[in-house]
């Protein structure tokens, strides 16, 4: 375990974040002298920075970018990019950069509890949150952590005792963690995304592969997806370390997977003359869309990777209910279902997403991010009844199905004042026939209309809401 003597020591936190407030206690508590440095200088980041001056921290608004004198580390929020200046200069002064979660898994104290690690491009969350149901229901103590809301540093250094952590990290975090050696590890998708942050995919690969390095007891990956058995094959990993797969499909030795709507494991085998171990039922999982119970399946393996029982497996699986705006089925109107998946905020998400329904009037678009939408049209243009477009980007969509799915009615909304998802709503009830689903999905971002994509959910839901509200209901 750590003994990281930080006494004295000139750290520089960069970001005044969750994280970075974190990171800058932490630090000044272990007798670091902290310096906070941030290009913002708004009333919020003033309020924050006295705040911190109470615990012996200085803080620098207005400049994120000039290394403060006499730096011996850096410590980082996630999301600064590497080619940042203040890295720059960090890199010219021979100063190492840590991110948050590097920080966290170096002060971890004597007997800590062991990390269950989860990354990819979609799934994340979910996963985390599946697996931490799954401990729970087992008898143990954890709490789902890192990109997931709760700052690793609070959990790591708080005084509540857990057995086993389950850990959601991003790439951002991941490029920043060069120690960290995970119990075990599942990398559960690889899409281009963050490519403005990264660069390359092979850049956003290898900064989601560092999962894997130092695994004690199990690589998991998505036997759908090759770039993450790859990833695995490339990790170096304690001598003993299994590659084991989940599926959709039958399993294969050493992988998990579905058998007539059965999870069924053949990695972790309590009785060697069996041939595969049950787990659950897919009618467990809610909601029971494919990508979910594939993250089911994820969550399942490194908690039978960790020794949990099947029976845990499944009491935690049926437990378990997903966050907000998460192909959430808000309600059935005139048979017709309206479905919120907002946090859908990319193609390989709403891939996922649209392969779930048939048929689909879809409401789509927002901010592209540089994404393109001809592969995301032609895979499901054939469960397309309709769709709906909003957002600044929504050209982009419309253009591709104009090529890829041409009979398929669009309706393309240029308003973008608060009642737009209420329009939105209303056009597609009209082209909806019961038995259809009303779907938000709009693989792009918010923040063109909306804060967030919680906001853009929150309006989703409300439209419907008022929707059935209404004597009748438009196309009914």
């Amino acid at each position: 375990m750590s003994t990281e003597d930080f006494t004295g020591r000139r750290v520089t936190v960069a970001g005044l974040g969750v994280s970075g407030i974190s990171a800058a206690r932490a630090l000044a508590r272990r007798g670091a002298a902290v310096t906070v440095v941030d290009g913002g200088d708004s009333e919020n980041h003033r309020a924050t920075a006295g705040a911190l001056a109470a615990d012996g921290v200085h803080v620098r608004l207005g400049d994120g970018s000039t290394l403060p004198e006499g730096t011996e580390l850096v410590v980082t929020s996630p999301g600064w990019k590497p080619e940042s200046p203040l890295f720059a200069a960090a890199a010219d002064a021979g100063v190492e950069v840590w991110g948050d979660v590097e920080l966290a898994w170096r002060l971890r104290g004597s007997g800590a509890a062991p990390w269950l690690a989860v990354t990819g491009t979609n799934g994340k969350t979910t996963t985390v949150r599946m697996l931490a149901s799954i401990l729970e229901a087992a008898g143990l103590r954890t709490a789902a952590v890192g990109n997931i809301g709760t700052p690793l540093l609070d959990v790591v250094l708080g005084d509540e005792p857990h057995d086993v952590l389950a850990v959601e990290l991003s790439s951002y975090q991941l490029h920043y963690a060069p120690s960290l050696r995970a119990h075990s590890a599942v990398v559960l998708n690889l899409a281009p995304d963050h490519l403005d942050w990264h660069g390359t995919m092979a850049a956003y690969a290898a900064d989601k592969g560092r999962i894997y390095e130092g695994n004690q007891i199990a690589c998991v990956y998505n036997a759908a997806d090759p770039a993450t058995a790859d990833l695995v094959r490339a990790a170096d990993v304690v001598e003993g370390c299994r590659a084991v797969g989940f599926t959709l499909g039958t399993p294969g030795p050493s992988e998990l997977g579905v058998v007539e709507g059965i999870l069924v494991d053949r990695a972790f085998i309590d009785n060697r003359r069996e041939q595969a171990q049950e787990l659950a039922e897919v009618s467990d999982i809610t909601p029971a869309a494919p990508h979910n119970v594939a993250n089911a399946l994820a969550a399942a393996a490194l908690a039978r990777a960790y020794g949990v029982a099947p029976a845990a497996v499944r009491e935690g699986l049926r437990a378990f209910r997903p966050d907000a705006h998460r192909i959430e089925r808000v309600a059935e109107i005139g048979g017709i279902g309206y479905v919120d998946d907002s946090k859908a905020t990319n193609t390989h998400a709403t891939a996922a997403s649209l392969a779930a329904y048939d048929p689909i009037v879809w409401i789509a678009g927002g901010l592209a991010k540089g994404a393109t939408f001809d592969e995301l049209v032609t895979g499901a243009a054939g469960r397309l009844r309709g769709a709906v477009l909003i957002g600044a980007d929504r050209h982009l969509i419309r253009e591709a199905l104009a090529r890829h799915a041409p009979d398929v009615p669009v309706v393309d909304l240029e308003r973008t004042d608060t009642g737009a998802m209420s329009a939105a709503v209303q056009e597609a009830t009209r082209l909806a026939r019961p038995g259809d689903t009303v779907l938000l999905a709009p693989a792009c971002a918010s923040m063109d209309m909306f804060t967030n994509y919680n906001r853009r959910g929150e309006a989703f839901a409300a439209a419907v809401h008022a929707l059935a509200s209404e004597p009748t209901v438009a196309g009914q």
